[in-house]
């Protein structure tokens, strides 16, 4: 049996004695950001092409952390990128070139815990937090993209006042708990120990905040009215469902549009080409444009990866 498994194995049978045994023995794995994704091979040259920088944010601990940056280009337009969790900046390489090739600015970063930045664990905040300080020093954007974590991180910063002309969100949750019953369905945990496990995350690190599910939920706290959003999710992700891009795509009503893949699952949906086409075409078009997306007139809301609407 693995470490891992053992793990999951000795959860259960604390949640067996009680929900709250369980939570507590389940939380520090929860918290656990895991190994670091490495560079892949084809993305070297451009991480190593980047300027490097830095931001220093409060971080899990509150003593402070010193998040490495990343630029490239130096078009007038800006990007921010926002990777996922147990994940890096160079993720986004393939789309980064696409970006430069383009004649746009592209700024990204190594959460905690993440990439080349420091640390032994992260949660939403710290994302916010990067977004909030490299705004203060670089903003407005011409568009914010995450992915998975990121995307909700983008989504949360711009309903609370982070300036850009648009949204992508990749393969994203539409709010904090969907990570939780992720990883409960990943143990095997039942709906008691769940919620026994997002109480006492919510009380470990969002000290102060009545309901933190709440208040970090894109569903409830949707996009400021009239910022376009493009979400892009692969009907198969095992890792963030379908259904919560579906639901971003209800709160967000006509700002909104969702290009649905098969077959791309969660990580690969985000190199794929029919999402750098959607993404490419959706950064460039005027802003005027996509104030009503055909992909959301009536009868017509979601896009599929062989809509002749989905390449342009």
């Amino acid at each position: 049996m693995s470490a891992a498994s053992a793990i999951a194995t000795g959860v259960r049978a604390a949640a067996r004695l009680s929900p709250e045994a369980g939570a507590a023995l389940a939380l520090p794995l929860f918290m656990r950001v895991g190994r670091r994704t490495p560079v892949a091979a084809s993305d070297l040259a451009t991480h190593r092409s980047a300027r490097r920088g830095s931001v220093r944010i409060p971080g899990i601990g509150g003593t402070g952390v010193d998040i490495v940056t990343y630029e490239w280009g130096a078009g007038e337009r800006t990007v921010l990128l926002a990777h996922g969790w147990q994940s890096r900046a160079s993720v986004f390489g393939p789309l980064i070139r696409e970006l430069r090739s383009e004649g746009f600015r592209v700024l990204a970063f190594d959460a905690p815990a993440n990439g080349d930045s420091p640390g032994r664990g992260t949660y939403l905040v710290d994302h916010l937090d990067v977004i909030a300080e490299l705004t203060r020093r670089e903003g407005p954007w011409h568009a914010l993209v995450g992915h998975s974590f990121g995307s909700l991180a983008a989504l949360v910063s711009v309903h609370d006042g982070t300036p850009t002309t648009r949204v992508v969100g990749i393969a994203g949750a539409a709010d904090p708990r969907v990570f939780v019953e992720g990883f409960g369905e990943m143990l095997g945990l039942d709906g008691g120990t769940r919620d026994a496990l997002a109480a006492r995350f919510a009380g470990r690190v969002f000290t102060g905040e009545p309901d933190p599910f709440e208040r970090y939920s894109a569903v409830r706290h949707p996009l400021p009215g009239g910022t376009p959003l493009l979400l892009v999710h692969d009907r198969g992700d095992r890792r963030v469902p379908f259904t919560e891009s579906e639901r971003l795509l209800e709160a967000n009503g006509d700002r909104a549009q969702l290009l649905a893949t098969e077959g791309l699952g969660h990580n690969r949906v985000l190199r794929a080409d029919v999402t750098l086409d959607a993404v490419m075409a959706f950064l460039v078009a005027p802003e005027a444009t996509l104030v009503e997306p055909e992909a959301t007139r009536p009868g017509r809301t979601t896009l599929d990866e062989h809509s002749p609407a989905a390449s342009r």
